[in-house]
């Protein structure tokens, strides 16, 4: 008989796609001569990250039945990420993303997932409810709000939360939302079931209708969640709970490509948590743990160690 598999330290639910990122900066795409590719997904890269810190990741997500699934399911195995909760649908295709890359601010993305991603296929019937009961921590984004069946797999998966952290990434990208006023609609209705929640000030906008950050952590605070985080880029980061208010100062890098630093900050405040640090401690070392994303080409291969991290904060998380 097989034993069941321990329950997952990080149990994350959404993107998962290839990246096709060009190995020449300052070029749009139509003049780009080589390309990399890497394992790619908001909710991937977390997971990912997180696995890097020595805890047990898993992702639930989808994938096209060709190479790039294949690619993506090896990726996550290599990267110590659990994929049996990877869906493979035999209809829809594995999703490829593209990026320009324009230091230090500018990062087109161009997402290819039509006519649907395989991640947003994901059903209710297809979740594994015990893995998601008994995970430390439940990481899920608004992408996964905007089409069903997935919207109705979040709602279900949220329902059986019951323990541990449930941490809302806010992620609002508007290319997956025709409408602006639905997707504030959908965040706005599972905040209840966040305890922590994750975003810069437009997301911030987009869930509570506030962007200025102390007003929009206490906005997401009386919607019930216990922390909420609020990015502000060159200003650093604010987190709130209750009875707790506390703003870190970047760490400033030469920026390669910025797309992954947030992902990075959130597997690194997954590992902050599990730690059980304070707030200003997990703050700090997810500061530097984006930023030293933000410094490399690729997302989920270029997530820090703890020691990378680690041995800047001893001279100083901010220069």
């Amino acid at each position: 008989m097989t034993e069941n598999p321990p329950s997952p330290d990080v149990l994350a639910f959404g993107r998962l796609g290839v990246d096709i990122y060009p190995l020449q900066s300052g070029v749009g795409l139509q003049d780009v001569q080589t390309f990399g590719k890497f394992l790619g997904g908001s909710a991937a890269n977390v997971s990912v990250a997180a696995a890097r810190y020595g805890h047990r990741a898993a992702l639930i997500a989808g994938v096209g039945d060709d190479p790039f699934g294949r690619y993506l399911l090896a990726e996550l195995d290599r990267l110590g990420v659990d994929n049996r909760y990877v869906r493979v649908d035999e209809t829809l295709r594995t999703p490829v993303t593209f990026c320009e890359i324009f230091p230090p601010d500018d990062f087109p993305l161009y997402f290819y997932r039509e006519p649907k991603a395989p991640d947003l296929n994901v059903a209710h019937t297809d979740l594994d409810m015990d893995a998601i009961r008994s995970a430390r921590i439940f990481w899920f984004t608004a992408t996964g709000l905007s089409q069903e069946p997935s919207r109705a797999a979040h709602h279900a998966a949220l329902q059986a939360r019951h323990s541990g952290h449930t941490i809302f990434d806010l992620d609002y990208r508007p290319m997956f939302w025709p409408d602006p006023a639905e997707a504030s609609v959908e965040v706005s209705r599972v905040l209840e079931y966040a305890t922590i929640a994750v975003g810069n000030r437009e997301e911030c906008e987009v869930a509570v209708g506030e962007t200025d950050p102390d007003r929009a952590a206490d906005a997401l605070l009386d919607r019930g969640v216990q922390l909420a985080i609020v990015k502000q880029g060159p200003k650093g980061v604010l987190a709130k709970t209750r009875g707790e208010s506390v703003v870190v100062p970047p760490y400033w890098v030469d920026v390669v490509n910025g797309l992954g630093a947030g992902d990075a900050f959130g597997g690194a405040l997954c590992h902050g948590l599990l730690s059980a640090w304070g707030l200003e401690r997990i703050l700090r070392f997810a500061n530097v743990a984006g930023a030293l994303v933000a410094s490399r080409l690729e997302c989920s291969t270029a997530m820090p160690t703890t020691e990378e991290v680690e041995s800047i904060l001893e001279t100083g998380a901010s220069r």
